[in-house]
């Protein structure tokens, strides 16, 4: 079984690992810092280095239930010892762009009842879609104030794991219109920004909502009925 550190600590920027196996395009290591990309999030790039040489890691993905290093150079061998390094500021804004997503989706359950139906991220930008009947540009810079708000407030971000039945007995760990967790999770790892949102989510957050910074509500789209969507950027 691979260590995955990010799913525990989000800043650990880098980790001395071992090569458990190599794929014509990807490596698997006992552990890693890089976040596998899943739920909206990008998967992480960055380095692997070992004695005479470096890897630059093009992407993260998931196979198998295992996360593989993605590369076009000639990889180490299996049983190398390296040292696996995250583009730690690249990473750093997906976790504050991440984490102000979070938020945004809380402030649309809370105020408006509404779920998630779909959402994607880059660093720094973002968009979500959500079970709505109407949206508007003065919907927007509603929703734009009142994150900026929450945001301000620094809220702690919490990781917590809860034992499967527990986390699905309580409707408001799941906001997406459909349950997307896998069976056989469990336990269910959960993002608890206090006093605002507590969700199921596999990704890479900050440790306080103050970290994101301020946010601009950019656009605001209808993509048919009770289907609208919000684009965000970090500023």
């Amino acid at each position: 079984m691979v260590e995955e550190v990010a799913a525990v600590d989000a800043y650990a920027a880098r980790v001395s690992a071992v090569v458990l196996e190599i794929e014509p395009d990807g490596l698997v290591l006992d552990r890693t810092v890089f976040y596998p990309r899943g739920g909206g999030q990008p998967g992480d790039t960055g380095f692997i280095r070992w004695d005479g040489g470096e890897l630059v890691v093009t992407d993260t993905v998931r196979r198998n239930g295992r996360p593989v290093h993605v590369y076009a150079d000639d990889p180490p061998s299996v049983g190398s010892e390296v040292e696996a390094e995250i583009d730690w500021e690249r990473r750093y804004l997906l976790m504050r762009t991440h984490t102000a997503l979070h938020s945004l989706s809380a402030i649309i359950w809370r105020d408006f009842d509404a779920k998630v139906t779909g959402g994607n991220m880059e660093p720094g930008a973002a968009r979500m879609d959500f079970e709505l009947e109407g949206i508007s540009i003065e919907f927007g810079q509603q929703v734009e104030d009142k994150l900026n708000e929450e945001l301000a407030v620094d809220h702690p971000v919490e990781i917590l794991f809860l034992p499967r039945d527990e986390a699905l007995a309580d409707p408001d760990l799941i906001r997406t219109k459909v349950n997307l967790l896998p069976d056989f999770i469990d336990p269910i790892r959960i993002v608890h920004i206090v006093g605002l949102d507590k969700q199921a989510d596999g990704g890479t957050h900050v440790a306080s909502t103050s970290e994101v910074g301020t946010v601009r509500v950019v656009k605001t789209e209808s993509k048919g009925k009770a289907n609208k969507r919000i684009r965000i950027e970090l500023t």
